[in-house]
């Protein structure tokens, strides 16, 4: 580029294709050795800069993320999620600190498909349902503080997201690109490990070793993940607040197009076996939906994820039977 020419930068493309798994991070590595890299800048999904910031963290680099959509937050925490070459999860290593520098170009992210900011709403609104349940009743400042950041950044995406959508370029959708990408990387950083995720991204996890869910988005699974989530607090618990919450969900995701149920996802007509199958890596031990406050088992997560549209107005009457 003509910048890159100006300062006598000599950058070198690599790809992490066919996904950010260990195989590519392996290739990866070879090209940065043959290059000589001493700075690594990540251009793309969220895929593409969880890659750029591990390979950085792995050989002690700094790291510039450039993200072309508002699809994640992955432009700016310290975490990289690692998948087979099919796209199936495996596990998230924690890296050392963010990004050193983040570019977000309004003008760049403007050129996604409106569903990638959808999808980044519904990963972002995520923080508040998982963070407000596994900070539990933590008393450290930063994670008061991150807490209280995930309420804020829900309650602005409740409040703006369809405005914005309707308006690309607006005010209003620069609040909630901001919010979904820039916002929600902090609350990670402010709370690290007490606003951990919970039953949410345990779902999506279990989701994408699916392969009729590979082509639903990460924010997408998340979002469909919140309702599995507030449905097995309902389940379980008897808790009315998350059967209003859900309600309320319910409303903002058909308002704004974001996936209620197992067929909004394209994965209606799984088998019994794919349901059990996803379930069961969402249930494993080292899974974060063992953040909540009661354990899970596989079948009443089964049942949690086949009622994510149940009538709440019927099942608040049943609680208060």
């Amino acid at each position: 580029t003509p910048v890159c020419q100006q300062y006598q930068l000599h950058s070198s493309p690599a790809a992490y294709t066919p996904d950010c798994s260990e195989t590519s991070l392996a290739s990866l590595n070879k090209a940065r050795e043959a290059h000589q890299a001493d700075l690594i800048i990540g251009v793309g999904g969220g895929k593409a800069l969880d890659a750029a910031k591990l390979l950085a963290h792995q050989n002690q680099l700094p790291v510039v993320t450039i993200p072309t959509s508002a699809a994640t937050c992955a432009a700016w925490t310290a975490l990289s999620n690692i998948y087979t070459e099919a796209g199936a999860f495996q596990y998230d290593v924690g890296l050392t600190r963010c990004p050193d520098l983040l570019i977000l170009d309004y003008d760049l992210i403007q050129t996604a498909p409106k569903r990638t900011l959808v999808a980044g709403i519904g990963d972002a609104i995520a923080k508040w349902y998982e963070a407000s349940v596994s900070s539990g009743n933590a008393t450290a400042t930063l994670t008061i503080a991150a807490v209280q950041q995930a309420r804020i950044l829900r309650d602005i995406l409740l409040q703006k997201s369809a405005t914005a959508l309707e308006n690309p370029g607006s005010e209003d959708w620069r609040e909630v690109v901001d919010a979904s990408v820039l916002l929600a990387g902090v609350i990670g950083g402010l709370g690290g490990a007490q606003c951990r995720t919970v039953a949410a991204h345990a779902v999506h996890n279990g989701l994408t070793h699916l392969p009729a869910a590979h082509d639903t988005l990460h924010g997408e699974k998340v979002a469909y993940g919140i309702l599995v989530q507030l449905r097995l607090e309902e389940m379980v618990q008897g808790n009315q607040l998350a059967t209003t919450a859900r309600g309320q969900l319910l409303q903002f995701y058909k308002t704004i197009g974001l996936p209620k149920n197992l067929n909004d996802l394209g994965v209606g007509n799984i088998t019994l076996a794919e349901l059990q199958q996803a379930a069961t890596v969402a249930c494993n031990p080292q899974s974060d939906i063992h953040h909540l406050p009661f354990p899970v088992t596989v079948e009443q997560l089964m049942a949690a994820m086949v009622s994510t549209t149940v009538d709440t107005v019927k099942e608040q009457a049943m609680v208060d039977s």
